[in-house]
């Protein structure tokens, strides 16, 4: 099973290219199980909070994956914590950290912030994303992750993310040489 992570600040698209890409690939996507959390409990949240978020991404990504077919999309991933937590708390809990180097995405598609702001009651910082972007692509760099950087219109981002999945796919499906 390939594992597409969608990643990058608020505001960029995440949810709308994993359904998208979902659709187009006949597959599972796993929802931003951050935005369920917070709608039950409230905006206001804790770093307790962001390891039971955290806890709740990955059962998210596991169960979308039993379901998947060849592969599936993750809105959103754990590093969107890890940087939500060093941003809000100045630390990350070291489960989230430890996870983040366990898990492993054959392609990270980071979205660039060159759509405009949506507000909504859960998000936070609109005039950070540029900053945060730098910290996703600098983050992401360090991991040496294979990953791509998605921009432009909604078509664009389909069109974009649709080549590097079918580089994956194609990728895969090739023989392992002996």
């Amino acid at each position: 099973m390939l594992r597409v992570a969608l990643t990058g600040p608020e505001s960029t698209g995440k949810t709308t290219l994993s359904r998208q890409l979902a659709a187009h690939y006949h597959t599972t996507w796993a929802p931003e199980y951050a935005r369920e959390y917070l709608e039950k409990h409230g905006p206001g949240y804790t770093l307790q909070d962001l390891e039971t978020i955290a806890r709740g991404q990955v059962a998210a990504e596991e169960e979308a994956a039993a379901r998947a077919h060849r592969v599936v999309f993750c809105d959103t991933d754990l590093l969107v914590i890890k940087v939500w937590a060093e941003h809000a708390f100045g630390q990350c809990p070291e489960w989230v950290k430890q996870r983040i180097q366990q898990q492993h995405y054959d392609l990270i598609l980071l979205l660039d912030v060159d759509i405009p702001w949506e507000a909504d009651p859960l998000r936070e910082h609109p005039n950070h994303r540029q900053h945060f972007y730098s910290i996703y692509h600098s983050e992401l760099s360090g991991q040496m992750a294979n990953f791509a950087e998605i921009s432009g219109s909604a078509e664009e981002r389909l069109e974009q993310a649709c080549f590097y999945v079918d580089e994956l796919l194609a990728e895969a499906a090739r023989p392992a040489l002996p």
